[in-house]
């Protein structure tokens, strides 16, 4: 219950933080070419509060549902303007007046992602090190020639310090499908380059983790086969396991850690394990039977227990980057531009087929996201609301009627025909784009459930 209260306050801060924005774009840019703005409005629906200084200046609100706002402009529809507000009028302005506006919203979100970025690089962003852990032996990673215990330095001609920062560089090659160099010192300090072929990589990118499914994971020191946390009413409750065992052996074979224990449970779904452990300085013996979980085509052995983690257990594994002020918004303005074209890159390959549609998240995974990231901390909260903003941004800007993006291809049809596009074609183009829309919510709301489903 506890994570439910977390996605839900995540999501409605991340959402409130980006609507405001948003609107604030287009609030701020109609306010400077002289537009009148009627309501600036944070979420749909019954306002919960409202303020208005006097009766002809903007009115302010706070709406029951926050899954989106808006800003309501004089003008802006069909509604008749007076002849002495006509000059105020958003449809009254030049072409170039209602872009800027318009355009404004999507540059706000774009705006916000280069804010935060540039005070989470000020302050330093934290994360492992990429230093590889355990390869599979028939996985890319091994065919490039990867090893355990390297420690990652550059990919292509980046210098990577982070974990996060090496899939985020490896994605965007493998959304082109082309080779590039990945420069590793070895645990004996040589300095080698593996050339990673996503010629070869046959993932469409169904939410996979792309560095998992490479076969490179981070490399942990190892944790103590000791219980911390049992679910209750699932495997490990009904054999009677309890905080603080130590495990030691399964079907006679000697538990080295917990990450072997893992795998010994996942490699036997149904299947009665015969457990050793010690309790208060006593050994007991009890017999288990994981039950089974999917996930995606493999069927899994899970009891429902966490282990222990010793205080500070894997502070070698982490590091901070972090750049002085003017360093920090060179690297702000690059990640999001690095992120934007990423983004543009896997939605051109969702219309060509190349990535799954899959990838599209609902609410439903936003929020789970949100209430994820505010449980970490602020840092990583706040860099998820950073890569919302830019999504939210490029979103927007698709030229989709009823979108910002639509509005945009209507102006620029209106300067290039010298006149605005007939009410009957923009009726018809706010209809399909309409439909479009739904289509796409229904899609994620449905990538959503089947998730967790799954």
């Amino acid at each position: 219950m506890g994570d439910f209260f977390w996605s839900i306050g995540g999501l409605i801060v991340a959402l409130g933080m980006l609507v405001t924005v948003h609107e604030f774009g287009h609030f701020f840019v109609a306010r400077k070419v002289g537009v009148r703005v009627l309501r600036f409005s944070v979420g749909f629906g019954k306002p919960l509060w409202r303020w208005q200084k006097s009766a002809d200046s903007t009115e302010y609100v706070i709406a029951a549902v926050p899954l989106g706002g808006y800003v309501k402009m004089l003008g802006e529809s069909d509604d008749p303007v007076d002849a002495d507000q006509q000059d105020q009028a958003f449809s009254a302005k030049t072409v170039g007046q209602r872009v800027a506006v318009v355009a404004a919203g999507p540059l706000a979100n774009f705006l916000l992602a280069v804010v935060l970025f540039w005070c989470l690089y000020m302050v330093g962003v934290s994360g492992l090190k990429p230093i590889v852990g355990q390869i599979q032996s028939d996985s890319l990673a091994a065919q490039a020639g990867f090893r355990a215990g390297d420690q990652i330095v550059s990919v292509g001609d980046v210098e990577v310090v982070l974990w996060e920062e090496v899939g985020l560089q490896l994605l965007s090659q493998a959304v082109d499908r082309e080779p590039i160099s990945v420069g590793v010192v070895s645990e004996d300090g040589r300095e080698l380059f593996h050339r990673v072929d996503f010629s070869r990589y046959s993932v469409a990118f169904e939410n996979s983790d792309l560095l998992t499914s490479l076969g490179l994971v981070p490399q942990f020191p190892a944790l103590p086969a000791v219980i911390d946390q049992v679910v209750p009413g699932e495997a490990a409750e009904q054999a009677g396991l309890q905080r603080q065992d130590r495990l030691l052996s399964a079907d006679g074979e000697p538990i080295a850690d917990w990450r072997s224990w893992v795998d010994y449970v996942r490699a036997r779904p149904d299947q009665p394990i015969d457990l050793l452990l010690e309790r208060e300085g006593v050994q007991v013996a009890v017999q288990i039977t994981p039950a089974k979980r999917q996930e995606g085509e493999v069927t899994v052995g899970r009891i429902g227990a966490g282990p222990f983690v010793p205080d500070n257990w894997y502070d070698d594994y982490r590091t901070v980057r972090q750049y002085g002020p003017v360093s920090a918004l060179n690297q702000a303005i690059q990640q999001t531009g690095k992120m934007t074209l990423l983004t543009l890159k896997m939605l051109g390959k969702m219309v060509t087929g190349e990535v799954s549609l899959k990838n599209i998240n609902g609410p439903i995974s936003i929020a789970e996201y949100a209430g994820r990231s505010a449980q970490v901390g602020a840092s990583a909260f706040l860099k998820l609301v950073a890569f919302l903003s830019i999504s939210i941004g490029i979103l927007n800007l698709l030229p989709i009627p009823v979108l910002d993006g639509g509005h945009l291809l209507y102006y620029f049809a209106e300067w290039v025909r010298g006149k605005p596009l007939s009410e009957t074609l923009r009726g018809w183009g706010q209809q399909g784009g309409l439909v479009i829309l739904i289509g796409l919510t229904v899609l994620a709301l449905y990538n959503d459930v089947h998730r967790l489903l799954q």
